[in-house]
């Protein structure tokens, strides 16, 4: 989720937004899998974005079949994970990227909040954007061939716990009481929608689900991916906390990177076990 991504769109209907519409809001914003968005008000956002993990978990699950197949057919697992990392970004466009980038670059400014802001609108990439996109990629695709070394299995798990946490973090950052930076684009949009109660439930759900999920290799195993989502809605929180100290709120750029690095400290956690 970028602000590049603003589209304008006719007066919104007021009210409560049901279930789809906040499905067509987060599958429609923050992925390119085909979503006609029905609603684009603070009802639909707060639905979507409460609902923006199962957009995540699309997201993973159709990252590892590639991966999958390919380590099944005698293909190594640097190759494996590397594709497995490829996909996500093509499923965003490479927002969620670009968003880790002008983050980067706004908080390696050391400029006013005004200024960074308007650095991180610009279309190109500084040494700052350069860095964290290297260090991202390499850790990520790292820690997911560590996964598909051990297995299949472990590797696709690892994979989709890391999509699905990567929207959670942007669930927790579009809870009330974080403010937008700016007046204007997909930021704005979802800023403060969701209630914290929510939010928490959201996040608890998500680490009982990858609990679950983990719990046929054995206890250790369970414990461990729930503290990898734990671990990185604790990295997520701290980033925001930055952000909105740096830049008086959050911006779709900054949601960008906070999904980038829920994701990298997911595979991260998964990989010490």
């Amino acid at each position: 989720m970028t602000d590049s991504t603003d589209d304008p769109l006719p007066p919104p209907p007021q009210g409560r937004a049901s279930l789809p519409d906040g499905i067509r809001f987060a599958f429609g914003t923050l992925t390119v899998l085909p979503a006609r968005i029905t609603r684009w008000d603070r009802p639909a956002a707060r639905t979507g974005m409460a609902c923006a993990p199962l957009a995540g978990l699309v997201v993973g699950l159709l990252a590892a079949v590639p991966g999958t197949l390919l380590l099944l057919l005698g293909g190594g697992p640097l190759l494996a994970a590397a594709v497995t990392v490829a996909v996500p970004a093509a499923l965003t466009r490479g927002l969620h990227l670009d968003g880790l980038a002008d983050t980067a670059d706004g908080l390696g400014s050391a400029k006013p909040a005004e200024e960074a802001l308007r650095i991180m609108k610009q279309s190109d990439i500084g040494p700052f954007g350069v860095i964290s996109l290297l260090v991202v990629f390499l850790v990520q695709v790292a820690a997911l061939a560590d996964a598909y070394a051990d297995s299949w299995i472990r590797g696709a798990l690892a994979a989709v716990l890391a999509a699905v946490t990567a929207r959670l973090v942007m669930t927790l950052a579009s809870r009330e009481g974080v403010p937008a930076a700016r007046p204007e684009g997909l930021g704005a949009a979802v800023a403060g929608v969701v209630p914290r109660s929510a939010a928490a439930a959201v996040a608890v759900a998500v680490a009982g689900a990858a609990a679950l999920a983990a719990l046929p290799a054995g206890p250790l195993a369970a414990a461990q991916h729930a503290a990898a989502v734990l671990a990185a809605v604790a990295a997520a929180e701290l980033l925001l906390r930055r952000c909105t100290h740096r830049f008086g709120g959050v911006t779709g750029d900054v949601f960008g990177a906070l999904s980038e690095v829920g994701a990298t400290t997911v595979l991260l956690v998964l990989a010490l076990g």
